[in-house]
């Protein structure tokens, strides 16, 4: 995953308030024991937005007693020494495996060296690491950079040929959606008439979304044409913000996102947003198999890319009654 080197993060709460969730495990330890259940530490990004709310579900129904699996989940309320301390506490726990979403990419060598010093494998999920990867077992998300592309690609295809001034929500600083997705994005769009006024980080949050935009219509006014925030909550934040200013989005202000969570798939499909890109946050059953792959001794790819869509405001409308998050 050679790509996917820049990628990162998933947040642990800050107070390290480790809750159990699944069947009280039979005392398995590290490696896996003589008991069938599998105990996995989960270090989740935190609650930022409704997507990450659809994967720690997701995550939370693969990793259930019912599958066979005792489950410590932590989030860290997108802190990333929160994330860290909640990784060691995994390891002195004794846990099978752990599964970590990193907040950052950055910053993890230490941590994961400890892991593999005591024989826990380490599955990334969602968001990558810089360390070396000899020091995780695989990796199992998205493409952001692809994510990026796709976006940049139908702005580019829609708006390439006009002078169009454009402002940018970026992802948490540091993340590997937030830099792959920049650059993906960036990528596509040179060489055409697309001017970037401004580009901030909003946090993947719809709050910070909605204070960042309010700072750029007020520098900017009506200079601004065209939004990509780098998920859906932010846009929608956004969307808020672009309203109270007496403007109308998807109109005044053309709006794409990445995500494609029911409340930016309705704000597509109702007009306001114009163009999403999936981020499919369900990645809860491909990350258990590939743990209990792990446990067992089997081997594994050292990532599985799940594949992506994108949605137009007609197919928006399509998809809606069936989707699950």
């Amino acid at each position: 995953m050679k790509a996917k080197k820049t990628l990162a993060g998933l947040a642990l709460v800050g107070a390290i308030a480790l809750t159990a969730s699944g069947c009280a495990g039979g005392g398995t330890t590290a490696g896996g024991g003589g008991d069938d259940v599998i105990t996995v530490g989960f270090a989740q990004t935190g609650s930022e937005s409704g997507w990450r709310s659809a994967n720690t579900e997701s995550m939370k129904t693969a990793f259930s007693s019912e599958n066979g699996f005792n489950l410590i989940f932590n989030a860290a309320d997108n802190k990333p020494e929160a994330q860290i301390a909640a990784v060691r506490s995994f390891i002195n726990q004794g846990v099978d495996a752990i599964v970590l979403a990193p907040i950052v990419t950055d910053g993890w060598d230490d941590v994961l060296k400890e892991a593999k010093d005591a024989n826990i494998p380490v599955i990334l999920e969602d968001r990558t690491v810089s360390a070396s990867e000899d020091l995780y077992a695989s990796w199992v998300g998205l493409d952001f950079k692809k994510e990026g592309e796709t976006a940049g690609k139908w702005v580019a295809d829609n708006f390439g040929t006009t002078p169009t001034n454009l402002v940018v929500l970026e992802g948490t600083t540091g993340s590997s959606a937030a830099t792959d997705r920049a650059t993906g994005f960036n990528d596509a769009i040179k060489g055409t008439d697309i001017k970037v006024l401004d580009s901030q980080t909003g946090n993947f949050t719809r709050a910070e979304g909605k204070t960042v935009m309010e700072g750029f219509l007020q520098k900017y006014g009506s200079q601004i044409n065209l939004l990509f925030a780098h998920n859906d909550d932010m846009g929608l934040g956004a969307l808020d913000a672009i309203k109270a200013a007496g403007l109308t989005p998807g109109t005044d202000i053309k709006i794409v996102t990445i995500d494609a969570v029911k409340d930016g798939m309705t704000a597509l499909a109702d007009g306001e947003f114009n163009y999403i890109v999936e981020c499919n946050p369900l990645l809860g059953e491909k990350v258990a198999e590939v743990v209990k792959k792990v446990v067992a001794g089997e081997s594994v790819d050292k990532q599985y890319i799940v594949e992506d869509q994108a949605f137009d405001q007609e197919q928006a409308k399509a998809a809606l009654p069936d989707r699950k998050y």
